[in-house]
C-alpha cells in the first residue's frame, strides 16, 4: 500500500515538474517559420521546394520535419495562443513518464538519488521551445527502453516495434532519426562480446537476441527512407554533420566549451554520471559504457544533444545505485515540493504573454511592409519574424537549406569580409534590415549611397537610394 503511495506521489511530482518547466519556455525564430510551414503545408500539401525566400524560391527544400510543422500548425487551430505551452507540457510530461514508467523498479528503489536525479531533468528548461526536438526525446527514449528489453530478455518481442518509430521519426524530425538504427547496432556489437576486465564485464547475449537486433536494424534503415523525400533522408544526418558552415555559426550547433561558462554544467553532469559508475559495487556493463561514451562524443560535439545524454543515461545509472529504504517523511515532501513547483509556476501569471514575443514588433512588420521590398537583406534571426509575417526573406533559420547558396555569401557581408562589396553588388539589394552591432551596419551608416529611413532600438532598416 504504501508503494503505491510513493507511486502516486512520484507521479505528481513529475507532473508538476513538468508544469514548473514552463517558465522556461521561450519562442525563437525557428518555431516561426516551422508555424507557416505548416499553415502552407495543412492547407496546400507536403512543401518539397521553398517558398519563403525571394532568392531560392521554388529550389528544392529538404522539408525533413514536414509532419511536426503541421502538427503544430494544427494544435495552434485548436487552442490558439496557448497551443505551444499544450505541445510543450505533453512532450515534457510524457517523456519524464515514459522514463519513470519504463524504469519504475530502479525509481522505486532509491527515492532521494530520485528526486535527484529527475531534478536534473531541468537541464531541459535550455531546450523548452516548440521545436521537433521534443518529440525526438520521446522517441528517443522509447528506443532506448525497446533496445535494453531485447537486450536484457531473451524472449521478449518489443523491440519490433522499433521499426514503425524509425518511420515517425524520419518524418516528425528527419535529421535525428539516423540514431535508432545507430543505436541498434551498438547494441548488437556489445551483445557478442562475453569478458571480464577489472571493473568492467559483458555478457553475450543469445543468438535469438543477436538476430532480433539485426533484423530490426534493417527494418529500421528502410523505415526511415518511408518519407516524402525517401532514401535522401537516410543520408541527410550526415551531410549536415560535416558541414562546417552550419556547425560553426549556428548557435544549437556549436560544440561544448571549456571556454563557455554555462557549458560547465554539461561537464559537472558528465562528472557525476562518471562518480556513480566508479564508485558503485556494481560491474560497468560493456553496453553501459559505450552509451556513456557516445553521450560524451555527442554532447562535446553539439550542445544540442546534451539531453540525450540524460535520457540515455536514465535508463542506466539506476542500475549502479544502491536501495534505500524511503522513510515516512518522503510522501509529504514530494507534495510539498510539487506544490512549490506548480506554486512557482503559478506566480508567473503572465507566463502566457511575456514568453510569447518575437524579434520584430508591430510597429517593425508594419513598416517593412509598407515598403515592398522585392530584394531585402535580412539578418539571418529576423528570418523567422519575417516569413511569419508574410515577407519573402534572404535567410532564415532553415540554415541546411541556405548553405548551399547564400549562407556563406550572408556571413561575409554581415562581417564585412574582403569580398563584401562585390557580394552587395552581386545580389543587388534594395533595402538592408540589419542589426547595429554588426560591421555591415556601419558601412551602410558611412555610405552615402544608403540612406537610414526606420530606427528601433537595434533595429535598422536602410535604402538603397536610386
Amino acid at each position: 500500500m504504501k508503494k503505491n503511495r510513493l507511486f502516486i506521489s512520484l507521479i505528481v511530482f513529475i507532473i508538476a515538474l513538468s508544469i514548473f518547466s514552463l517558465c522556461f519556455f521561450r519562442i525563437d525564430g525557428d518555431y516561426l517559420w516551422h508555424i507557416k510551414a505548416g499553415e502552407y503545408m495543412f492547407n496546400n500539401g507536403v512543401l518539397r521546394h521553398d517558398i519563403f525566400s525571394w532568392l531560392l524560391h521554388d529550389k528544392y527544400w529538404m522539408s525533413h520535419e514536414w509532419l511536426f510543422e503541421i502538427i503544430i500548425f494544427s494544435l495552434k487551430k485548436l487552442f490558439g495562443v496557448y497551443h505551444i505551452f499544450i505541445y510543450c507540457f505533453i512532450c515534457i510530461l510524457s517523456l519524464l513518464l515514459i522514463i519513470f514508467i519504463t524504469n519504475k523498479d530502479n525509481y522505486m528503489k532509491n527515492i532521494l538519488f530520485t528526486i535527484i536525479w529527475l531534478a536534473i531533468s531541468l537541464i531541459i528548461c535550455f531546450h523548452v521551445q516548440a521545436r521537433p526536438h521534443l518529440i525526438s526525446y520521446i522517441l528517443l527514449a522509447l528506443t532506448i527502453y525497446l533496445l535494453f528489453d531485447n537486450y536484457n530478455n531473451n524472449n521478449s518481442k518489443k523491440i519490433y516495434f522499433l521499426p514503425i518509430i524509425s518511420i515517425i521519426w524520419s518524418n516528425i524530425h528527419g535529421g535525428s532519426s539516423n540514431l535508432i538504427y545507430l543505436l541498434s547496432i551498438l547494441f548488437l556489437i556489445c551483445g557478442l562480446f562475453e569478458f571480464k576486465f577489472k571493473k568492467i564485464e559483458s555478457n553475450r547475449i543469445s543468438k535469438l537476441q543477436l538476430k532480433r537486433f539485426l533484423i530490426v536494424t534493417i527494418l529500421c534503415m528502410i523505415g526511415i527512407c518511408i518519407n516524402i523525400h525517401g532514401f535522401k533522408m537516410f543520408t541527410y544526418p550526415y551531410i549536415n554533420i560535416l558541414n562546417n558552415t552550419m556547425l560553426s555559426n549556428i548557435t544549437e550547433w556549436r560544440s561544448t566549451s571549456l571556454n563557455e561558462l554555462t557549458d560547465y554544467i554539461y561537464f559537472a553532469f558528465l562528472l557525476f554520471i562518471f562518480i556513480v559508475l566508479i564508485i558503485s559495487k556494481n560491474k560497468i556493463k560493456l553496453i553501459d559504457l559505450v552509451l556513456f561514451m557516445l553521450c560524451i562524443f555527442l554532447g562535446l560535439k553539439s550542445i544540442r544533444f546534451w539531453f540525450y545524454t540524460y535520457i540515455i543515461m536514465s535508463f542506466v545509472i539506476f542500475n549502479y545505485i544502491e536501495k534505500r529504504n524511503s522513510d515516512k517523511s518522503t510522501i509529504p515532501c514530494l507534495y510539498i515540493v510539487s506544490i512549490l513547483f506548480i506554486g512557482l509556476f503559478i506566480a508567473r501569471n503572465n507566463i502566457f504573454t511575456s514568453n510569447y514575443s518575437f524579434i520584430l514588433n508591430s510597429d517593425d512588420i508594419s513598416y517593412i511592409k509598407s515598403i515592398n521590398s522585392k530584394r531585402l537583406f535580412n539578418m539571418y534571426d529576423y528570418g523567422g519574424d519575417l516569413i511569419y509575417n508574410d515577407i519573402l526573406v534572404f535567410i532564415d533559420g532553415r540554415a541546411d537549406l541556405y548553405s548551399k547558396y547564400n549562407y556563406n555569401d550572408y556571413l561575409d557581408i554581415t562581417y564585412l569580409k574582403s569580398n563584401s562589396i562585390d557580394l552587395i553588388d552581386k545580389y543587388d539589394f534594395d533595402y538592408f534590415l540589419v542589426d547595429s552591432k554588426y560591421p555591415i551596419n556601419t558601412y551602410l551608416n558611412n555610405n552615402s549611397n544608403y540612406e537610414l529611413i526606420y530606427n528601433r532600438e537595434n533595429i535598422l532598416l536602410y535604402k538603397k537610394r536610386t
